[in-house]
């Protein structure tokens, strides 16, 4: 992926720290649908994180394995690449 779309900013936008889905939901302007397939391509480019709290104790760790099908039961952080990506995006 070279740029960000309006979308894939207002996610990265919406991940300074590890959030839930409902987030999103609350500050991206687009459906559910369409937030789910933007959030899986900037998983899939490594510019957004899945964090899962294995414990139940409010410590969350990377997780490499997420459920497409129940996005709400991670959370996710805008990983270092995403920042940069959301840099330029703002820049233009």
């Amino acid at each position: 992926m070279k740029e960000l779309n309006h979308i894939q900013y207002q996610i990265i936008r919406s991940l300074t720290f590890a959030e839930p889905f409902e987030t999103l939901m609350e500050e991206v302007e687009a459906s559910e649908p369409v937030i789910v397939a933007e959030l899986r391509t900037l998983i899939d480019s490594r510019y957004v994180q899945v964090m899962v709290d294995e414990h139940g104790n409010g410590q969350f760790r990377n997780s490499f394995y997420y459920d497409a099908d129940n996005m709400r039961d991670f959370r996710y952080v805008a990983t270092s690449r995403g920042q940069e990506m959301h840099d330029v995006y703002q820049q233009q």
